[in-house]
């Protein structure tokens, strides 16, 4: 089985996430996103997997949100996905992926439901 983080080591639900991950015997594969950004294609599926769309994935409160002009509702879903791609802070964070299905680890007990 395994089980994948993307982590981001300065969030402390990332770090909370990471925790429980380790207490329950699982050492994920780590993908810190902000170095390892993940492709549109990723973006999307993992989208799919966790059955929301783009605007409902980013950190609408961060500057870049705005200053990248992802607050224009006429935006396509590929066009909010590459957004994410330009500017990976806005996403997110952490997510856990195990065989095709992913949560958002917050709270970080969430992530508990797919292990």
């Amino acid at each position: 089985m395994t089980v994948t983080i993307y982590h981001n080591p300065r969030c402390s639900k990332s770090r909370q996430t990471m925790a429980l991950l380790e207490e329950k015997g699982i050492s994920p594969v780590v993908r810190e996103y902000l170095k390892d950004v993940p492709t549109a294609e990723e973006l999307n599926d993992i989208l799919n997997m966790l059955g929301l769309e783009p605007r409902d994935f980013m950190r609408k409160k961060e500057a870049e949100y705005k200053e990248a002009g992802l607050d224009d509702d006429s935006l396509s879903r590929d066009q909010l996905i590459a957004g994410m791609v330009a500017n990976p802070k806005l996403i997110e964070r952490p997510i856990v992926i195990k065989e095709g299905e992913a949560r958002i680890g917050r709270p970080p007990e969430s992530v508990l439901e797919i292990l």
